[in-house]
């Protein structure tokens, strides 16, 4: 299926491994400019040089999206490199668990910035581009817990689906605009996330790859009506009906 993003220039944060590169991948495979990003080390070159391999245009920066100046930086390292910008993947690392009595309200601000502020100040930055174009997609990387809280994941629950009402009530602000907003929501997948949480899991995890998928699809031109929607990429885990 042509997804119709080919040229197209996409910015997916936290993407030097797990979904956020496997999403980058995506992109990539199917013709997008990619602009990565992550604090620095191998990881993060090794994913330049892997989507690079692949015969995408790409360009990796260090950048800690968590502090409140580097989604500006970014977008407009964006926009300089390849003069637009028309996809944003925003994503960052999951804050550590926790009982819902016994989190402090520091981790709660922690939480708070690092899994709602920070998408929120991706998403400022990069609207006025896509608007401009009259075409963008922006797709969070969140968690299934936006359904179905996740026992111990407190913060996680909590900012997580913070962001998921705030990305409902941009959706209906921007669509008229040739902007589609929607949530990927992934349930247990092999991850260093999920392995670092000691998850017990029994029988089949997702792939990251596949996940990739679904976000390339939520961001491609065959996806123009979807917008205001939360996709779950859990494998039934979660159980509600909506």
């Amino acid at each position: 299926m042509n997804l119709g993003i080919e040229g197209k220039v996409a910015l997916v944060t936290a993407s030097s491994k797990g979904l956020g590169r496997a999403s980058a991948e995506a992109l990539a495979a199917d013709g997008a400019k990619l602009v990565i990003c992550a604090r620095g080390g191998a990881a993060l070159r090794d994913a330049e040089q892997a989507i690079a391999a692949m015969g995408a245009d790409v360009l990796a920066i260090e950048a800690d999206v968590t502090q409140p100046e580097q989604p500006a930086r970014l977008v407009e390292a964006t926009v300089e490199r390849f003069g637009a910008l028309d996809i944003l993947v925003p994503n960052a690392g999951g804050p550590p668990p926790g009982r819902a009595a016994d989190v402090d309200d520091q981790q709660f601000l922690d939480a708070i910035n690092n899994n709602l502020l920070t998408s929120v100040r991706l998403v400022r930055e990069a609207l006025p581009h896509m608007r401009a174009n009259g075409w963008g997609r922006i797709c969070f990387i969140t968690s299934s817990s936006i359904k179905q809280p996740i026992p111990t994941l407190t913060l996680s629950n909590s900012a997580r689906t913070g962001l998921w009402a705030w990305a409902k009530t941009l959706a209906d602000d921007v669509f008229d605009d040739g902007v589609t907003v929607n949530t990927a929501c992934p349930g247990l997948h092999n991850t260093d996330r999920i392995r670092s949480l000691g998850t017990n899991v029994s029988g089949r995890v997702g792939d990251p790859a596949d996940f990739g998928k679904v976000v390339a699809f939520l961001c491609s031109d065959a996806a123009s009506f979807i917008s205001g929607t939360a996709v779950l990429v859990d494998g039934a885990m979660s159980a509600g009906l909506f």
